[in-house]
């Protein structure tokens, strides 16, 4: 079985190129990264018993017609995912995020291999109450989240017309991999903790809550669609939990003692309160087993670990 992850060296990626060989037999994985992020560790201690081909390389600029030909489905990760460090540069995030997944969906439509696209709650901003797939008053704080509403208008188009599919709105990402970032709330804030700096937080977010998707849930997803073949072009929201930021502090706040919160602008205030309901994707059969306290003790442990070395 072949199964092309695009953008595999990232947070997300790494991760799942790791648990990929523990469900399925016979596995040949397709890595394809532009190493733009110079992510080279994710390359490092991979499992033994799996067949990895790395291609390095934007997914505009190389052959996807015969680097997906027979494989199982394509995981498309590959984009520009810092909201916050692109918010004055909307062509910059269109042209690379929505090139990349122009051409990977027509590639795939053209050889009929399904493609799995994580798209991100962000996409629905502020919201006055529980929302699910069916909202269609969307409000994007972001060029990056923007994108990803082009990105989801681009697949629905190809569904339309033959393409096999799912898209995937993600919550937030926290949790540990080779290849982990810390730009996003869950892991920014145990870096800056571990770090002894003050907890730098938007001053609109404190006590609004937002959807988060712990590590292992979305790996877990991937790996459900599959073995499932959702391909049936639904949007589906997944996200473990909606949290407030305070519960986020305070969950850190078990683990590190004596945190300073400091209260920051910025021109992107992406951090206004919504929930998103995830029981679409629930009614499929997939169970969330994540838990931010846990997600939280591994990314501070892993930090005081390697830090503590130096």
């Amino acid at each position: 079985m072949k199964i092309v992850v695009t953008g595999a060296l990232g947070h997300i990626g790494s991760r799942l190129i790791r648990e990929l060989p523990k469900h399925f037999d016979f596995l040949e994985v397709i890595i394809i990264d532009d190493l733009s992020t110079q992510r080279f560790a994710s390359l490092f201690n991979l499992p033994k018993n799996v067949h990895y081909r790395m291609i390095e390389g934007k997914v505009q600029n190389i052959e996807l017609d015969k680097i997906i030909l027979g494989a199982k489905c394509l995981i498309h990760l590959a984009a520009t995912t810092d909201a916050s460090g692109t918010a004055d540069k909307p062509e910059m995030v269109h042209k690379n995020n929505l090139e990349s997944t122009r051409a990977v969906a027509n590639a795939c439509l053209k050889n009929n291999i399904p493609i799995i696209y994580p798209s991100t709650t962000s996409v629905y901003g502020s919201q006055s109450s529980l929302v699910d797939e069916e909202c269609t008053e969307l409000f994007p704080q972001s060029p990056y989240a923007e994108c990803k509403i082009s990105e989801e208008n681009l697949l629905k188009d190809l569904f339309n017309i033959g393409l096999r599919g799912i898209i995937c709105r993600f919550g937030t990402i926290y949790g540990t991999s080779p290849g982990m970032r810390f730009h996003t709330a869950v892991n920014k804030f145990c870096w800056q903790a571990v770090l002894g700096q003050p907890i730098t937080v938007w001053e609109t977010a404190f006590h609004q809550k937002r959807p988060y998707l712990d590590l292992k849930d979305a790996v877990n997803s991937f790996i459900w669609i599959i073995k499932n073949e959702l391909y049936n072009g639904y949007i589906m929201n997944v996200a473990t939990y909606n949290h407030t930021v305070n519960e986020v502090v305070d969950a850190i706040q078990k683990n590190i003692l004596n945190i300073q919160i400091e209260y920051v602008q910025h021109k992107i205030m992406n951090q206004l309160s919504y929930e998103v309901s995830s029981t679409r994707f629930l009614n499929t059969g997939f169970s969330f087993t994540g838990k931010l306290e846990i997600g939280i003790l591994d990314t501070i442990s892993l930090l005081k670990n390697t830090i503590s070395k130096f």
